[in-house]
């Protein structure tokens, strides 16, 4: 029982520790905007950027040093006054749609974006077929293969 808790406990650690890591990514006061409107519009933003180091964490959640670089970029165009929509331009005319952790709907991205439902389909598909394919009825015991079940069901 004990050793089931501690395990318990070594496998929840990481998930219970996530929060801090992402709430120590802006570790420095200094790189947080002074008005609070705008650190909130940067933080938005921010939760819309692929950390490029990362790749599946945003830049606000990522604790690498290219992170913390491109949220001060957020941030010092946040500050400019730009908008959202000029700031995610400008990232993604730099970084490629890459950096977006959603990629828009173009007809570029249409075949990731309909790749579930391919995958659902194919996978239909493959268990129609499967499951249509006439499987040959097994052979009959031989009479010594009889015996021997005779034999391990009586032991």
């Amino acid at each position: 029982m004990i050793r089931r808790l501690i395990l318990l406990a070594l496998l929840a650690l990481p998930l219970a520790s996530a929060p801090l890591v992402a709430a120590l990514a802006i570790s420095d006061p200094a790189e947080m905007l002074p008005d609070p409107k705008q650190e909130a519009r940067a933080e938005a933003i921010g939760r819309q950027l692929r950390c490029l180091v990362c790749q599946n964490e945003s830049i606000e959640d990522s604790g690498a040093d290219l992170a913390r670089d491109l949220r001060h970029i957020v941030r010092q165009h946040v500050a400019a006054g730009e908008s959202n929509k000029e700031i995610i331009a400008w990232m993604v005319a730099r970084y490629g749609d890459f950096v977006r952790l959603r990629p828009p709907f173009e007809p570029l991205t249409w075949l990731l974006w309909a790749s579930p439902a391919l995958a659902l389909v194919g996978g239909g598909v493959i268990v129609a077929f499967a499951s249509r394919q006439k499987r040959p009825a097994p052979a009959p015991l031989s009479v010594a293969e009889q015996r021997k079940l005779k034999d391990l069901l009586k032991s």
